[in-house]
C-alpha cells in the first residue's frame, strides 16, 4: 500500500494531539482501545453526513488506527488526489465495484499488517439498506470486522469489538446493525435502522 500520513511517525504524533485537542474542545469523548489484531476491516457508522469524515479521521489519530479509507474517484482530482493519498485513500471506480471487494481481499493477503475502514451504506442519503462489501471483504481476506461508531447527539466516537463473521450472512447482518441501534448520526433521520435491509456488495 502507498505511504501515508500514518507512516510519518512525527507528523502522526502531531496530529494525534491536534485531534484529541479539537474533540475536546468541541465536548467529544473517544471510547476504545487501540487494536492489537494485524489486519481487520473497520466500518463506521452511521454514516450520513460529510461530517463524518473528519471526525472519523481524528478518532483513528486519536486511537492510534492507521487506516487506509475507500473514497470515489472524483476525490481524487490531479492535485488534491495526492493530498488525500496521504490521508490514506484508495480511489474507487464505483463502474467496477465489483472487482473493488476482490482488489481489497487481495490487498489484504499482499500485507502483513493492514486496516481498511469502509463505510457500511453505500450513500449518504436516505439509507434504506446497507452495502455488504465490507462483510464479503472480510470473509474473503478472512480478518475480522471493528465496529467503529460516531454518536452525533452523545459527542461519543471510538471502536468496540471485533465481529468475526462466520458466512451466514443474514445472521451476521442482523448483530451487526444490532449493535448500532441506539447510535447517532450527524442527520439523524437518513439512518432508519428499523428499515435497513441487506443489499449485496
Amino acid at each position: 500500500m502507498h505511504h501515508t500520513i500514518f507512516d510519518t511517525p512525527i507528523i502522526n504524533t502531531i496530529m494525534r494531539w491536534i485531534s484529541v485537542l479539537i474533540l475536546r474542545l468541541l465536548g467529544w469523548r473517544v471510547e476504545g482501545q487501540t487494536p492489537t489484531e494485524p489486519k481487520y476491516v473497520l466500518i463506521a457508522a452511521p454514516h450520513t453526513s460529510n461530517w463524518d469524515f473528519p471526525f472519523t479521521l481524528m478518532v483513528c489519530f486519536a486511537l492510534r488506527l492507521r487506516v487506509y479509507w475507500m473514497g470515489k474517484a472524483s476525490l481524487f482530482p490531479p492535485v488534491v488526489g495526492g493530498m488525500m493519498r496521504w490521508l490514506g485513500g484508495i480511489a474507487v471506480d464505483r463502474q467496477k465495484s465489483a472487482n473493488l471487494v476482490q482488489g481489497t481481499i487481495d490487498a489484504f493477503n499482499r500485507n502483513e499488517r493492514l486496516c481498511v475502514i469502509v463505510p457500511p451504506e453505500g450513500t449518504r442519503d436516505k439509507v434504506s439498506h446497507w452495502k455488504t462489501g465490507f462483510y464479503y471483504i472480510a470473509l474473503g481476506a478472512q480478518v475480522p470486522i471493528l465496529l467503529g461508531f460516531m454518536d452525533f447527539k452523545k459527542k461519543i466516537g471510538g471502536v468496540a469489538h471485533f465481529f468475526h463473521p462466520t458466512g451466514d450472512i443474514d445472521a451476521d447482518m442482523a448483530e451487526i446493525k444490532q449493535f448500532y441501534r441506539g447510535y447517532t448520526g450527524k442527520n439523524p433521520q437518513q439512518f432508519d435502522d428499523e428499515t435497513i435491509q441487506v443489499k449485496e456488495k
